[in-house]
């Protein structure tokens, strides 16, 4: 259709700034009974992790997950290719391998080419394959606004499952990928966004987290959780959370992306970042007289962000230099576990 509207004119949001905020998804799940006395059920919702976990007879966990949204980008391939990573991702963050995917889709019957629903799906099929996993079926519905995603299974042994609540005093604080999709993703909304700016965002949220498998076979190695729709603020809390600590993030020592500053300082914000400090903001100790801008970078909603990792300080700098060598040349040291509340303290 030569008169075919931009996909991202069909969503009210995009990505996982399409999520519900935080506190209303914790009032959500407060109403809801609990997951019962199952024994093999190693991890459910008390975390709010990434993924349930389920041991088996033999040690070896089922990893399970499902993750959807709506467009933030115009071309259906890269749609499909950064929702099907994005979903893949909470496996990785438990320190899972991924075995298959099922398809989630939800497409507007009359308002989209079949063509262009074909090339999400091709995009998501690809990106399975670069994971070594097949799409073997899922699920279709008519809906108002495209959706798509993946629900995905993985395997892990027990000593590997990574939680987001099992970070220690003392513990560095590491982030895989920069931060900055979210205003990336506002930008591309709103067609400001130019050429190089979107490779760069294409590269990050297409990149595999894969790394946390050889993450969570390491000891020193005590919580994963991968950064997603709530920001680093918001997902570093639920370490806090977890744990019962107090999460400090050093602000000097965040990645971004490359124009990531440029975008916030001149106002290219997600709804979601509003919503996402409302959520949470009083969890947080910000320095005196912080600029608005950087704070809308640290609640920014990453789609398909990268892993959030706390390890023994001392092998801080060797895993960091293991993170990067991956495939990950943002990957960062970003701040410290300590004694305290459960909160996040930011330093700079």
């Amino acid at each position: 259709m030569s008169d075919a509207p931009r996909l991202t004119s069909l969503a009210h949001g995009g990505g996982c700034g399409c999520k519900l905020d935080p506190a209303t998804l914790r009032q959500l799940l407060a109403q809801q009974p609990a997951a019962g006395p199952f024994e093999r059920l190693l991890v459910g919702n008390e975390t709010a992790d990434d993924a349930a976990v389920w041991e088996l007879e033999d040690g070896t966990c089922l990893v399970a997950t499902t993750d959807f949204f709506t467009p933030m980008v115009d071309d259906p391939v890269d749609f499909g290719r950064i929702a099907a990573t994005n979903a893949i991702s909470d496996v990785y963050a438990m320190g899972g391998r991924p075995l298959f995917a099922l398809a989630i889709l939800g497409m507007p019957l009359g308002k989209i080419d079949p063509e262009v629903v074909a090339r999400i799906l091709r995009g998501g099929a690809e990106q399975c394959a670069a994971a070594g996993i097949p799409v073997a079926g899922g699920h279709s519905i008519d809906a108002p606004e495209p959706i798509y995603g993946l629900a995905v299974i993985g395997t892990c042994r027990r000593e590997a499952v990574r939680r987001n609540a099992d970070a220690v005093v003392g513990d560095a604080v590491l982030l895989t990928k920069a931060l900055g999709v979210g205003v990336y993703s506002a930008a591309i909304k709103r067609a400001t966004l130019d050429e190089a700016g979107y490779r760069d965002f294409v590269d990050t949220t297409t990149l595999l987290n894969r790394v946390g498998i050889d993450l969570a076979a390491d000891p020193a190695v005590h919580a994963l959780t991968d950064v997603t729709g709530f920001g680093i603020l918001g997902h570093g809390l639920e370490i806090a959370r977890g744990a019962g600590l107090t999460v400090t993030l050093a602000v000097d020592a965040l990645p971004l992306l490359p124009q990531a500053e440029a975008l916030a300082r001149a106002g290219t914000v997600t709804g979601a970042s509003h919503r996402n400090w409302a959520a949470f903001g009083e969890a947080v100790d910000l320095p005196a007289d912080f600029p608005e801008w950087r704070r809308h970078l640290l609640t920014d909603p990453q789609t398909s962000g990268g892993l959030l990792v706390t390890c023994s300080a001392d092998r801080a700098d060797a895993i960091l230099a293991r993170i990067r060598s991956a495939g990950y040349p943002a990957a960062a040291r970003i701040g410290r576990i300590e004694a305290g509340p459960a909160r996040i303290r930011v330093e700079g």
